[in-house]
């Protein structure tokens, strides 16, 4: 039988007790069955690179995983990945740092996968390549001979040609991407933007999703993550139980939960979202002694100087709103940089009455459906979401709001809070029907499918 063969920056690999937990990991589950390859870094640092992945094989699945160098990781992960294309394909040029040698580094670490992967690989193979850590992997692969079906799927947002064109080697990258067959994006806004950048940065033809450069045809086109939607309902049920859950909701004695639930990273706006939490309560003191806002960040990327500014930003924040408003027996700000397992998060998304969601630019935002999922039908909360974030263009029966406003924000958390119950039930269940419909079964489901479609169709097209 043809195997799948799954490429990441980093492999999940299973614990003793089950799969690693990752927003991946649950959206591929339905194709990790026996004959499955995972393939990607191991997350560990080497004086010398892998020659050979190391093979973990867990309920048939074949987990193989190479090391890097620490100069190999300052350069592809810290770099380039994440100095460069992160803030450019999140819209902070400002923020975004290119240096020659980062990219020569992420170009280097592609190669390095696309040899061990390889030798390794069998024709009737069909390879899908995820996030924006891999886009050269697909050139590389075919350059070492691999013509079976080639997929790519990028979680974060794609930027407009007028932008992508601050980036010294964008043109190299857009004709990376269309060395795969088939390209997937969060939202048809972005599908279209990398079209528009093949077309004017590499004078590609484009005929509806189709892009045709250099002989040969491939498709982008939107294919939006989902959650599984059921599981993490069940979750919210069973997280009653839970100590953390249970202790919460003993120390709000009656008060209202707002809860944000982020990675600490610059595109997901906390200090606006502090902020707005602070005009929320200046505005709208009726709300004093009756809300608590929780907000989970857990630390990442400390190593690179931005995240670090951001921590010592939100702590700023965080003692001036609580030295402002607090009361004895009220602290109306609980922020914490500690990670919480799924069911404990499904359980604090149930407990709260309001969900912050208001990244200032975001791929999709799985958190906004993890918050519709786990709420109770008789007595939902109201989802406050960025306009910014793919998720939006589903969730409309969320309160949208430009993240960049914190006023705006502050009158949503207000309207939130004051909206009778007959309005809530029926904005949930509007919106709980899309995301038990678009899960991550449907998302991987579509992308195969489509990526089986396109492999047949590109080959007689590129020899016309």
């Amino acid at each position: 039988m043809a195997r799948v063969v799954i490429v990441s920056n980093r492999v999940p690999i299973p614990k003793a007790r089950g799969a690693s937990a990752g927003g991946l990991a649950v959206a591929l589950r339905d194709l990790l069955h026996p004959g499955t390859v995972w393939f990607g870094w191991s997350g560990r640092l080497a004086s010398e690179p892998s020659a050979q992945p190391a093979l973990v094989e867990a309920r048939g699945v074949t987990y193989a995983t190479i090391d890097l160098t620490s100069e190999d990781y300052r350069g592809f992960y810290i770099g380039f990945a994440n100095g460069a294309l992160w803030p450019l394909l999140h819209f902070r040029i400002g923020l975004m740092r290119f240096h020659r040698e980062d990219y020569e580094g992420y170009l280097s670490v592609n190669s390095s996968f696309a040899d061990s992967l390889g030798a390794v690989l069998q024709p009737d193979d069909t390879v899908w390549a995820h996030d924006y850590h891999l886009i050269p992997f697909g050139r590389m692969l075919r350059e070492r001979g691999f013509h079976g079906p080639l997929g790519f799927f990028l979680h974060i947002p794609f930027a407009p040609p007028s932008m992508m064109e601050a980036l010294p080697v964008a043109r190299e990258l857009i004709a990376d991407l269309c060395a795969y067959d088939l390209v997937g994006f969060q939202t048809e806004e972005h599908a279209r933007d990398f079209r528009d950048c093949a077309q004017r940065m590499l004078g590609a033809t484009v005929q509806g999703e189709w892009v045709r450069l250099n002989g040969r045809s491939m498709r982008a086109f939107a294919c939006p993550i989902g959650i599984d939607a059921e599981s993490f309902s069940r979750d919210a049920d069973r997280a009653v139980s839970d100590k953390v859950v249970q202790r919460l909701a003993g120390s709000l004695t009656g008060r209202a939960l707002a809860i944000g639930v982020d990675r600490m990273d610059y595109s997901k706006g906390l200090p606006q979202r502090f902020e707005a939490y602070a005009r929320l309560l200046e505005k709208h003191p009726e709300h004093h002694r009756k809300i608590h806002l929780l907000q989970i960040c857990p630390r990442s990327r400390e190593e690179v100087d931005e995240y670090r500014k951001l921590r010592s930003e939100l702590d700023r924040l965080a003692g001036r709103i609580n030295g402002r408003f607090s009361e004895f027996d009220w602290t109306p700000l609980r922020y914490s940089t500690r990670a919480a397992p799924r069911t404990t998060l499904a359980g604090l998304y149930r407990t709260a009455r309001v969900g912050v969601v208001t990244p200032l630019r975001d791929g999709m935002n799985l958190v906004a459906k993890e918050f519709v999922a786990a709420q109770g039908d008789e007595d939902p909360g109201v989802l406050i979401l960025s306009q910014f974030a793919g998720a939006a263009h589903e969730l409309t029966e969320a309160l949208i709001v430009n993240p960049f406003d914190p006023d705006a924000i502050a009158d949503a958390m207000h309207l939130a809070l004051s909206m009778p119950a007959p309005e809530r039930r029926e904005r949930h269940l509007a919106l709980k029907e899309k995301v038990f419909r678009t899960t991550a079964h449907a998302y991987s489901q579509h992308f195969m499918e489509a990526l089986g479609q396109v492999k047949a169709q590109s080959v007689p097209r590129a020899a016309a």
